[in-house]
């Protein structure tokens, strides 16, 4: 897959200290720019990592990045079916490129792309994941910049299903979303110190062999870079 080949990744610590943090965390990790930022961050706490396929067009693409950060890291990684969602959910996101609309990440022109209840339904398989696990945490990189389309990136939404998933568990499982607040500029800053290359990682929503440049995705994340002051790496069609 372009951007995902073999390149090492430097390890070096972030903590201050030698302690060994417990590993008690799983992650929701597409392969886009803010999971895998996310990944990184948390690699010292993160037991697994799970990508879910619900039949969108750029699945097999974020896989394959998800699938190269997991083995730099040496975290274990699976794939979950969730082809269901691709069948009977309305979304531009598992119709095919040509439903993609061009133009600005903003409600009007990208509500189309919004996949019913996406997110419940994945941190619902995680957190049972976890508890089987015998893990305490689930991790999701959604931002700041995702309130306005996506409801199940909403505040509201991470405080009600953390509640729902602490209730619904034994051990009380909890949901981590510590982007929630913030840009996904921030989020690339954050990348950028840990050297992550990005080059590596996918985000247009056409699913083509490079972004294409000109979707909401694409023009979101070359802004991001703009505004962190990063150089982006990604190649792009247009």
């Amino acid at each position: 897959m372009q951007g995902c080949l073999t390149t090492p990744f430097n390890k070096t610590r972030t903590m201050t200290d030698n302690a060994t943090p417990t590993k008690d965390s799983v992650i929701i990790l597409s392969g886009g720019l803010d999971s895998t930022t996310l990944l990184y961050e948390q690699r010292e706490r993160i037991a697994l990592a799970i990508t879910f396929d619900y039949g969108s067009n750029h699945a097999a693409r974020e896989t394959a990045c998800a699938q190269y950060h997991c083995r730099q890291l040496g975290i274990e990684h699976l794939v979950i079916d969730l082809g269901f969602m691709g069948r009977y959910f309305v979304s531009a996101l598992t119709s095919g490129a040509d439903a993609i609309p061009d133009g600005n990440y903003t409600e009007s022109n990208m509500r189309s792309t919004v996949v019913p209840f996406r997110n419940g339904i994945m941190l619902s398989v995680a957190c049972g994941m976890a508890e089987s696990r015998g893990l305490r945490r689930v991790l999701m990189a959604n931002h700041g910049g995702d309130h306005a389309i996506y409801p199940d990136c909403r505040p509201q939404f991470v405080s009600a299903m953390s509640a729902a998933m602490q209730a619904g568990t034994y051990e009380g499982v909890e949901l981590a979303a510590p982007y929630t607040s913030i840009s996904k500029a921030d989020i690339v800053r954050r990348g950028a110190a840990l050297g992550i290359d990005y080059g590596k990682t996918y985000s247009c929503y056409r699913g083509g062999e490079y972004h294409c440049g000109t979707c909401g995705t694409c023009r979101e994340r070359r802004q991001a870079f703009i505004e962190a002051g990063i150089p982006d790496p990604t190649q792009y069609d247009a």
